[in-house]
């Protein structure tokens, strides 16, 4: 599986605190919100001291750097929740593989193509493999074609994020979600929420699957990579 987003910094390595802040002046901001004006450090210090609050660097880069007199313990608990319900909400990609082989028809290429635009639309990366048996390795052109038709079809929603590679007896082609396929599942509503006690509707019809290519114990599969 791949996680796209990284963690965010720890909270006390994003904002200095109390003694850890370097600059000799710095324009306060009470617990208020009230502008304080430009005061030494030394100065605003000994105000969140008395307050029994902290001072935390809110604007580092400002000139001076903007300070804010706040509880820490309780803006730490505060932006740790934040951070948990981010993580929570976020989506984290998934590599699906799409298994192809050179004798795969047109029909069922067009079905594998249908399953990785949702996987893209899902935002997942895609992975399409071709693999070859027997004297099919001496014919890699039909799986490049295969690949090259899959990266055409689905130009709209994907950028190529690897070119057909062979490895091993297998040729694979990697693909990623394209701005345009981030955008439209952005712009997709949520699903609507069922009432307590209401039954889920009917389907009109089955999920569509990949067809096989003839042979029961050699069938194209569609995987997850964790």
């Amino acid at each position: 599986m791949y996680r796209l987003a990284r963690r965010s910094p720890a909270i006390r390595d994003r904002f200095r605190v109390n003694n850890r802040i370097r600059a000799p002046q710095v324009r306060l901001i009470d617990e208020e919100g009230a502008q304080l004006g430009i005061v030494s450090l030394r100065e605003a210090l000994t105000l969140a001291e008395q307050r029994g609050l902290d001072l935390m660097e809110v604007a580092p880069n400002a000139v001076p750097p903007v300070c804010r007199i706040v509880d820490y313990g309780k803006f730490r608990y505060e932006q740790s929740k934040k951070d948990r319900e981010a993580r929570k909400n976020q989506k984290q990609a998934e590599l699906k593989e799409v298994r192809l082989k050179p004798k795969t028809d047109d029909h069922d290429l067009e079905v594998k193509a249908k399953q990785a635009r949702k996987f893209l639309l899902a935002g997942d990366k895609v992975k399409f493999t071709v693999r070859f048996r027997g004297r099919e390795i001496f014919h890699p052109d039909i799986g490049r074609e295969m690949l090259e038709q899959m990266a055409e079809e689905l130009r709209d929603v994907a950028t190529v994020e690897q070119k057909p590679l062979m490895e091993g007896r297998a040729l694979s082609l990697l693909l990623a979600p394209s701005t345009k396929a981030k955008a439209q599942r952005e712009r997709q509503p949520a699903p609507a929420q069922r009432e307590p006690g209401q039954s889920s509707p009917r389907q009109s019809a089955a999920p569509v699957s990949a067809a096989p290519d003839g042979n029961d114990d050699d069938a194209d599969d569609i995987d997850e990579e964790e």
